[in-house]
């Protein structure tokens, strides 16, 4: 037995420290309406407003104490391996900066997801979110919604200085189908009360496809940004959506409006920036709303990723066809948020 692993040995035994596995799982997210008015420049001063949902496709963290037998300290897998020896070292900046932030050394990390990366569905802002809760856990200590949510949000937006809104933290944190209100002085969370009935009636109409394309949603919301002086108009009306959708949902009036609505946010939304949307995605919204779909929307920035559209039942083979090879992606709602789904404690104690 060498001299670290010795070292290992005696901590683990006369110390008694938190050795813990621990495994978070955190949903991404679908947003409907209001995307744009998230983002400070705009909700600042106008107020923004995002309808948005959880659904059954997760991100999960599975993070450790790593044992003092290898020739490193962290150890950490995701679309890369990186073996370090201190944080400073680590590429990955959010991970860097959520160990700095929370004080985690000495640790193996992995990630995996149920859906690719960078594809619209707040799939960076769900393993902030994760992450922050699996070190939490790994401290001993559980931490509500909002706390998580509103970390995410600074290790997003300020520590790591990545451009973009505050939604998709929000509803990875909160979960569930969600208005979202936004102001200077803060945000709420306002679950929307439907009953099962009619929630169950709208997942059954809405179809997702993956488009095969990925793109850095920061450099897109970067350029959204630097428009949004200019569009202000089109976010004040994106913003005003939020509470005609609200209404359709809640009331008795046919879902399909919902869908023709979301046609009308789309319309909008593509109009903010040059990059938001491309000549293939543009076919496709084509193809598929010829085929019988009412409307829909790309998630996220833009610039590819997924496409939601509303689809009346009996219309929905042929959208399929008409959107072939596109990767239908069936899903339902969830309302769960970001939950410690595995914890294992054991001993273990830092090195000084």
């Amino acid at each position: 037995m060498n001299g670290r692993s010795r070292t290992f040995e005696n901590k683990a035994r006369g110390n008694g420290g938190d050795y813990k596995l621990i495994i978070t799982r955190t949903p991404f997210r679908m947003s409907f309406f209001g995307g744009g008015t998230d983002m400070a420049s705009f909700y600042e001063e106008h107020g923004g407003a995002v309808l948005s949902t959880t659904f059954d496709k997760y991100c999960y963290v599975n993070t450790r104490h790593l044992p003092r037998f290898f020739d490193y300290r962290t150890h950490l897998t995701y679309s890369k391996t990186e073996c370090v020896n201190h944080v400073d070292e680590i590429q990955h900046p959010l991970i860097r900066e959520a160990m700095r932030f929370l004080d985690i050394r000495e640790i193996r990390l992995m990630y995996d997801a149920d859906l690719p990366a960078r594809t619209g569905l707040g799939t960076s802002s769900s393993f902030a979110v994760g992450m922050l809760n699996a070190f939490y856990a790994l401290k001993g200590k559980q931490v509500d919604a909002k706390r998580l949510a509103d970390e995410a949000i600074y290790l997003e937006r300020v520590l790591c200085k990545e451009a973009g809104g505050i939604q998709d933290q929000i509803a990875a944190a909160y979960g569930g189908l969600n208005r979202i209100d936004i102001d200077r002085n803060g945000y709420t969370v306002s679950p929307v009360v439907l009953s099962n009935q009619r929630k169950n009636e709208l997942n059954q109409k809405l179809m997702l496809f993956f488009t095969g394309f990925s793109r850095f949603s920061a450099d897109i919301q970067q350029k959204t940004e630097q428009n949004i002086e200019k569009k202000t108009q089109q976010l004040l009306e994106m913003k005003r959506l939020v509470d005609e959708a609200e209404g359709i949902l809640i009331s008795k009036s046919d879902l399909s409006e919902f869908g023709r609505l979301m046609h009308y946010s789309w319309t909008l939304k593509r109009g903010l920036s040059d990059g938001i949307s491309t000549n293939a995605i543009d076919e496709a919204y084509q193809a598929a709303i010829k085929a019988g779909a009412v409307g829909g929307k790309l998630l996220g920035a833009g610039g590819g990723g997924f496409l939601l559209f509303y689809v009346e039942p009996e219309q929905q083979e042929q959208v399929k066809k008409a959107l072939e090879p596109l990767l239908y992606v069936p899903f339902l709602f969830e309302n769960g948020g970001t939950r410690v789904v595995h914890y294992t404690a054991e001993d273990y104690a830092l090195a000084e």
